[in-house]
């Protein structure tokens, strides 16, 4: 698929996750997956991301530790 077909299909990973999609976009975005190692990557990296985040605490991070994650990613952008 082109670079627009895969960017639509990051664009939608969200909505697929959710069960938001469609019944015939989630079969095109399904679809896609054996075409695109990169977003077939990108997938499993999303959905690791959503489980690793489903451990968190209701109430949210501790001040100290939500700094230093904010700041982490400020550096990773700058370095890129």
């Amino acid at each position: 698929m082109n670079e627009l077909e895969c960017r639509t299909f990051v664009e939608q990973v969200t909505a697929y996750l959710e069960g938001a999609l469609s019944p015939e976009a989630e079969q095109t975005f399904i679809d896609h997956l054996p075409l695109c190692t990169g977003c077939e990557n990108y997938l499993d990296q999303m959905q690791r991301t959503q489980q690793a985040l489903s451990n968190l605490p209701a109430d949210g991070l501790p001040d100290d530790t939500r700094s230093a994650l904010l700041a982490a990613f400020q550096r990773r952008a700058t370095n890129s």
